[in-house]
């Protein structure tokens, strides 16, 4: 079956969410993480509970591929958003570089709602070559999805682990 790759329009905070017609597998895309990355973010998202946890993924250049994950401090210490501490992604930056990764990609926990981008975190996602990652917490089990958010369109990435 086909996957729609762009399914909903954000609009300015407080709009209603507007189906948008998918232009086939053409945009279809994987993010491949580690098991150990896996388990890394889980586990994090768990044990800041009920703060919303935040960190930083790496892999090689120019893949999809996720080898290396960076939890970091959210300076907001809030249940509802999140500020990754300047010091931490400076540090994770350099660590990776310095591993010959780069920073693909940001995670963060929502504690009580699905794990799709809020209006916040659209309006503040920096790049559009990052993988917007979100853990929920609104089930027993930690549940993972993530995303492109490329200005107020957002398109979902399908999360697979490497064996």
């Amino acid at each position: 079956g086909g996957h729609s790759a762009f399914r909903l329009r954000l609009g300015r905070q407080g709009d209603t969410l507007q189906g948008v017609e998918a232009t086939g597998d053409a945009l279809r895309e994987e993010l491949f993480v580690t098991p150990e990355v896996y388990e890394a973010m889980s586990v994090l998202a768990v044990a800041e509970y009920p703060l919303e946890a935040c960190g930083l993924m790496a892999g090689e250049p120019g893949t999809n591929r996720i080898t290396r994950f960076f939890p970091c401090r959210n300076i907001e210490q809030s249940a509802r958003i999140y500020t990754i501490d300047p010091v931490d992604h400076l540090r994770a930056e350099r660590t990776a570089e310095d591993a010959g990764l780069e920073i693909r990609g940001v995670m963060h926990s929502h504690t009580h709602t699905e794990a799709f981008p809020s209006a916040t975190d659209v309006s503040a996602a920096p790049d559009p070559d990052w993988h917007y990652l979100i853990v929920t917490l609104k089930r027993e089990t930690p549940e993972m999805r993530t995303y492109r958010i490329v200005k107020d369109l957002i398109a979902e990435v399908i999360v697979e682990i490497l064996r």
